[in-house]
């Protein structure tokens, strides 16, 4: 398990209800929520249980099917009407992590073409590492759910087998608690 962090569903529904308590006390009260695909969908699926808000999905490649990393982010799905869907709208942009920002800063950058009255993002991870990519100065918001270290993150909608993925946040976790444990004694 090493250089991997393992995240189950009950955990990120947790976070997810955090991330909304934030956001709503953040005074930041989206008309629509846009989800990028498709590590962004069941995080916004679970906001949208919060904050009950219209969901837009758009898709955005920045690996190849093979998983080889290509040159820079492509739009592969996007919002039909976009401009009568978020010219003066408050959108929430919605992904699972934020690892390089590439993908992040390229959406933000499409969706900024439309005249929203403000995009605010929402990740469940931000990795801690030097960007690729910075957001435009329009960004004023931004929630990460949780600031980890640069791993490989395992989420449960990307397991072949969630009984083993589940057994393995676990004993992560466990772990974790261990070496926690041994740095206060």
């Amino acid at each position: 398990m090493d250089n991997k962090y393992y995240v189950g569903y009950a955990t990120i529904h947790k976070l997810v209800k955090s991330l909304a308590n934030r956001l709503t006390e953040s005074g930041f009260d989206p008309d629509v929520i846009v989800a990028i695909g498709s590590g962004g969908f069941i995080p916004a699926r679970i906001v949208k249980t919060y904050i009950n808000r219209p969901i837009y999905a758009v898709g955005i490649s920045y690996y190849g099917i093979d998983q080889t990393h290509s040159s820079h982010p492509q739009k592969i799905q996007w919002i039909d009407e976009t401009q009568q869907q978020l010219r003066g709208k408050k959108v929430l942009l919605i992904d699972e992590v934020d690892d390089t920002r590439a993908t992040l800063s390229y959406c933000i950058e499409e969706l900024l073409k439309n005249d929203p009255e403000e995009i605010a993002v929402l990740v469940l991870h931000n990795k801690n590492k030097t960007k690729d990519a910075q957001f435009p100065t329009a960004i004023k918001r931004y929630f990460a759910g949780e600031e980890i270290e640069d791993l490989w993150i395992k989420y449960p909608w990307d397991a072949i087998d969630i009984d083993e993925h589940e057994v393995c946040e676990q004993t992560m976790l466990a772990n974790n608690q261990k070496e926690t444990k041994e740095c206060n004694a």
